[in-house]
């Protein structure tokens, strides 16, 4: 029997949160063609643990390669090992996260494996023997269908396309012994956000702010009703560029693609750029004083107020709320 095999990501010892999507498509995937879900996991040590973390989820089988050339991340190497590992279980489908990492790896594993590869899709369908594969396009105004006819079809899975799914299950464990390439490149070292910084793309609410607040100095007010909420922080790209905030928040086509349940946009114009970043998010909530600003266009609420009046009274009410 073919396989649909996840290609994990793991980063400081533990799954990504992605993953757990990708499991929940994976698995309706094998339910509409009949194959089994096989989580590969790649990694010098512990990776049994994170296997077992995977069952939560579904899988079938996972493979752990560990290796001491798989301790730190080499792009060259991981898609070898992807690649190995795909022919030797004769892999119908790989589907990994749409992160900047796995789009890139991706990339290089299709490659290797003369095949074709969908990225950022927001959702699948089958046909027969054939899987059809939707992304947007064109800063979002759009949805392609795409079909692999190659094989393996290959797919990159957006962050909140598929709600995690818990299903259980006791997946076999194969350890794969491979023939890896020396390293090209080696990542000695990712500098992560600080401590207890959400990462945008994971976040169920964002606040974020653009040119509207003026200047970095003015950003508390942002972080205020950040922080009432529970939310992360993020920016426009122009934001980023002049140095306010960190390029880890920036959302947009050349950032970071986000689908928050709630994203609140102070102060950003909404120049297509963002929009195609922000596009799948469940209700988007627009604060700019200009009432022909493009973001109104998408936001499903809008409010037409200066954000230096309209953010404290946010964070004034979500706190009386909470109390």
């Amino acid at each position: 029997m073919s396989t649909i095999l996840v290609a994990t990501e793991i980063q400081n010892g533990k799954l990504k949160s992605i993953n757990n999507e990708v499991f929940t498509a994976a698995k309706q995937m094998a339910a509409e063609t009949g194959h089994s879900v096989t989580g590969l996991f790649l990694g010098d040590s512990g990776l049994e643990a994170l296997a077992e973390a995977a069952a939560t989820y579904g899988i079938d089988h996972a493979i752990l390669v560990e290796s001491s050339q798989l301790a730190k991340f080499s792009p060259d190497v991981h898609a070898a090992a992807i690649a190995q590992a795909a022919r030797q279980k004769d892999a119908a489908v790989i589907l990994s996260g749409a992160t900047f990492l796995s789009k890139d790896l991706m990339a290089r594993v299709a490659q290797a494996l003369d095949t074709g590869l969908v990225q950022d899709c927001v959702k699948f369908s089958v046909n027969g023997s054939d899987i059809t594969f939707t992304r947007p396009m064109y800063a979002g105004k759009v949805l392609a269908d795409v079909k692999v006819v190659s094989k393996p079809a290959m797919a990159t899975l957006r962050s909140k396309s598929y709600k995690p799914e818990e299903n259980p299950s006791s997946p076999t464990l194969e350890k794969l012994d491979l023939d890896l390439p020396q390293p090209q490149v080696v990542v000695e070292a990712i500098e992560l956000a600080s401590a207890g910084k959400m990462d945008v793309t994971e976040a169920d609410l964002i606040v974020s702010g653009g040119r509207g607040l003026r200047g970095p100095e003015n950003w508390h007010i942002l972080e205020a009703l950040a922080e009432a909420l529970g939310a992360a922080t993020a920016c426009s790209r122009p934001v980023s560029d002049e140095g306010w905030r960190p390029h880890e928040e920036h959302v947009g086509q050349t950032g970071k693609t986000v689908a928050p349940d709630l994203y609140i946009a102070a102060g950003i114009s909404g120049a297509i750029q963002h929009i195609a970043g922000i596009s799948s998010s469940k209700y988007i909530v627009a604060i700019n004083k200009d009432p022909e600003a493009p973001i109104f266009k998408v936001a499903d609420y809008g409010i037409v107020g200066d954000v230096f009046e309209v953010l404290p009274r946010f964070t004034e009410e979500v706190k009386k709320l909470q109390t």
